[in-house]
């Protein structure tokens, strides 16, 4: 009955999983295998006749590649935007010495094509590396070397980021106290301030007048005379000992301290007619609109006060392009609020609800593009493939975001989903396949793979390494983070932040993680293309 039972592609592929599942949570060490654990049961059990459809394998590896690219995207094009091009650099360095290395090994000791890019994707930890591998050669080999690779991959870039410190003698907490007033000095914390208007110079003048934002950086949210407390508009006069409330980070409240007067201790209360309350954007046609085009004091009577997008808060400045998920802090007469929350949508549940129409016509786009051939003349051709056509169409989706109604976009928790699926699909497929030939192989060359595939995890590390404190003197902080994302090592990040309170080293991998997994595919492509 069992044997029935594992013949039956439905059943073999759960168990698969379920046991992966299993063995990935054991710890060794404070070492785990995590998912990556069901590619091992998977080479198992195709050593043992257990097969599963490779058209179930391919559906797993749109929808993986498909989802990273959605996730990577908005990172990848920021990246080149950002002053993080000393990291980028490093992290190119880090995937061209791995690819270099493992070309040099492979014609130093006769490695075929398809393992020495399985050997590149395992060495790295890199999943999608694997899958381009596989998809780039139609070779079992490929897995093989990725299986007998991996391990190293793990323990050693976890063990390459717990000693470098000791050995450069770092004091990584003095390190991360300095970083972090720089870090934080891009996105300066906003903070709420009164002020007793005693400049002669503005009496009498309207807000529109004196162009506060602009002069300033900073936001009045209410402004009091008397005992009436308003919300103010662009007609609205300051008068001698008006108490005006603005919000704005502390460089743009001592400007405007400098422009209205004295500052004062304590809030503004709200009337009973007016609120302050927190929004999110959910509407589709709100998406990449500047905030002044929706000129909500004239319309509204409201002022948003603060933006805050992915926990970081941004200065509400009219230029500010809206994202799907934004939160707009915003204050005003308590019907003026109602009425932005319909222009804005403010549906929660749209966060997690999940349309299919955008993942199913951005994957039909990315696997007719993968179809192209590009011919550079001499004979020579290169065809984004499978993987790579979907990943760059998933790429620039995401960074485009909005095309009329079509929202290419989807929750945290739906891509997690998604994801997670694709890739149990594709590992227990590529295993099972690679699990025919898996004794044979490592019985032949296993042990050589194995010190080639250690030599491709270690010497990117110290070159990363020596660079990055020599040449560009990054602080190590940044470059653990640079040197895990570059290799692609979820892992690694794990030991870096369990060494520092600080959340650097998670900066620097979420900057350079997307630059390192599509040059990392990129790069393996060409290998197995152009590599005989």
């Amino acid at each position: 009955m069992l044997i029935d039972l594992l013949q039956s592609s439905y059943f073999s592929v759960f168990l698969i999983v379920a046991l992966g599942f299993m063995l990935g949570r054991i710890k060794i060490g404070g070492l785990s295998l995590d998912v990556s654990a069901v590619i091992f049961i998977a080479l198992a059990f195709g050593h043992w006749g257990v097969s599963i459809p490779k058209e179930l394998g391919n559906f797993g590896l749109v929808l993986f590649i498909f989802t990273i690219g959605l996730q990577a995207g908005p990172g990848f094009f920021d990246s080149f935007r950002s002053k993080g091009k000393t990291l980028i650099l490093i992290t190119l360095l880090i995937i061209a010495s791995a690819c270099l290395t493992a070309v040099g090994l492979k014609y130093a000791f006769n490695i075929d094509t398809p393992s020495i890019v399985g050997l590149i994707a395992g060495s790295l930890t890199s999943t999608p590396g694997l899958a381009v591998a596989i998809d780039s050669t139609q070779s079992p080999l490929a897995s093989i070397a990725y299986g007998i690779a991996y391990p190293f991959g793990v323990i050693g870039v976890i063990l390459f980021v717990k000693l470098l410190p000791k050995l450069l003698r770092v004091d990584l907490e003095q390190e991360a106290r300095q970083l972090e007033k720089e870090r934080r000095s891009s996105f300066p914390e906003l903070g709420t301030c009164l002020f007793r208007v005693t400049n002669s110079a503005v009496f009498g003048r309207t807000l529109a007048q004196l162009n506060i934002r602009v002069m300033t950086g900073a936001v009045i949210s209410r402004l009091k005379r008397g005992e009436e407390i308003m919300i103010p508009t662009a007609h609205t006069t300051v008068e001698k000992d008006d108490c005006i409330q603005a919000v704005g980070s502390e460089e743009s409240l001592n400007n405007l301290a400098l422009m209205l007067g004295e500052r004062e201790e304590g809030e503004l209360p709200l009337e009973h007619t007016q609120s302050i309350e927190s929004l999110l954007l959910t509407k589709k046609d709100m998406i990449n609109k500047q905030l002044g085009d929706l000129n909500m004091q004239r319309n509204f009577g409201c002022t948003v006060t603060r933006v805050r997008r992915s926990g970081i808060d941004l200065s509400p400045s009219p230029e500010l392009a809206l994202k799907f998920g934004d939160k707009l802090m915003v204050v005003g007469e308590k019907e003026g609020i109602q009425a932005v929350a319909r222009m804005l949508g403010n549906d929660a549940k749209r966060l997690s609800d999940t349309d299919f129409f955008p993942i199913a016509m951005g994957i039909v786009l990315g696997v007719l593009f993968g179809k192209l051939n590009i011919s550079f003349g001499g004979g020579m051709s290169f065809s984004p493939g499978l993987t790579g056509g979907v990943l760059i169409v998933a790429l620039l989706l995401s960074a485009i975001g909005k095309t009329g109604p079509i929202l290419w976009s989807m929750s945290g928790p739906a891509n997690q989903l998604l994801r997670q699926l694709g890739l149990l699909l594709f590992l227990a497929e590529v295993g099972t396949s690679a699990g025919k030939n898996l004794v044979s192989t490592f019985q032949e060359s296993g042990f050589l793979l194995f010190g080639v595939g250690a030599l491709i995890t270690l010497v990117p590390m110290l070159i990363a390494a020596l660079v990055g404190r020599l040449v560009f003197k990054i602080s190590l902080l940044d470059l653990l983070g640079t040197i895990t994302g570059g290799m692609t090592s979820t892992p690694g990040l794990a030991a870096a932040d369990s060494m520092t309170d600080s959340n650097i080293p998670g900066v620097a991998y979420a900057t350079v993680y997307p630059i390192a997994m599509v040059f990392l595919i990129l790069f393996i492509q060409f290998i197995a293309m152009f590599l005989v």
